[in-house]
């Protein structure tokens, strides 16, 4: 225990932020700026492919089908050395570690989101979509003006917990040198050299920490959200329900006849 909070106090700004302000911006930093540009940058083109994958036209669906197989179905770290270098070839230039992390979680987040945001839109009953082309909405207004907002409320306790899955994914990135959290502690390692169960412990409590507050986060919502749902429901029968039922206060007299 002691050495655990030696290394704590040793070498915790590392961790947290690596040589940031006398070097670059490093350590759980990094780590949380890689996760949040990932995943900002991936819930675009994830929305973009689930539609195409709902579309009625195959020459979208198919290949956007072939996209999210393909991508789900290596892995990351394979996908990483792909992107490592085959951007460099098809650019000509020199890029980053961080640069090539951030493309890698950007193509591969989308793929997953793109599953998550067709689950949302196929979650929801057919009637919103019906009651919107009813009333004179052309897809692209039905889509953006009463589908997606639904869907994505709905969505929001698995984005959270996508989120979780990308945080933990950026650890891969230290195998290209990116000074994600993962690279500080095998510095850390490095330099102590004798207390190797110690560092990554001190990793797996980061990760711990951070991952099971968001998850915790992502059930509250979730609970939350199924609240307003059985809220709304509940409503809305009652007030369809209302209307046509009759009451003791006003009962049906029959007319007399004269």
């Amino acid at each position: 225990m002691d050495s655990i909070l030696s290394i704590l106090r040793e070498y915790g700004m590392l961790l947290l932020v690596g040589q940031y302000p006398n070097g670059p911006l490093g350590g759980l930093a990094i780590t949380l700026v890689l996760s949040v540009l990932g995943l900002a940058l991936a819930f675009p083109l994830g929305v973009a492919l689930a539609l195409a994958r709902m579309s009625g036209f195959a020459w979208l669906r198919f290949p956007a089908a072939a996209v999210v197989y393909v991508v789900r179905g290596v892995p990351l770290l394979m996908f990483i050395f792909w992107v490592y270098f085959f951007v460099p070839v098809l650019t000509g230039r020199t890029v980053s570690g961080f640069t090539t992390m951030v493309i890698t979680l950007v193509i591969y987040q989308a793929a997953y989101l793109a599953e998550i945001v067709r689950a949302g839109i196929e979650g929801l009953p057919r009637g919103q979509t019906e009651a919107a082309r009813a009333m004179g909405l052309n897809y692209r207004q039905t889509m953006t003006k009463v589908v997606l907002p639904q869907a994505l409320y709905n969505m929001v306790p698995a984005l959270v917990s996508q989120f979780v899955s990308t945080i933990k994914e950026t650890s891969l990135g230290y195998v290209i040198s990116v000074n994600e959290v993962t690279f500080a502690a095998n510095q850390i390692n490095s330099s102590l050299m004798t207390q190797p169960f110690q560092v990554y412990f001190v990793l797996a409590a980061i990760y711990f920490c951070l991952c099971f507050s968001l998850t915790r986060l992502a059930r509250w919502l979730e609970h939350r959200i199924a609240m307003r749902r059985e809220g709304g429901f509940g409503g809305a029968v009652l007030a369809n329900a209302s209307p046509a039922t009759p009451t003791t206060s006003s009962p049906i007299v029959p007319k007399q006849a004269a």
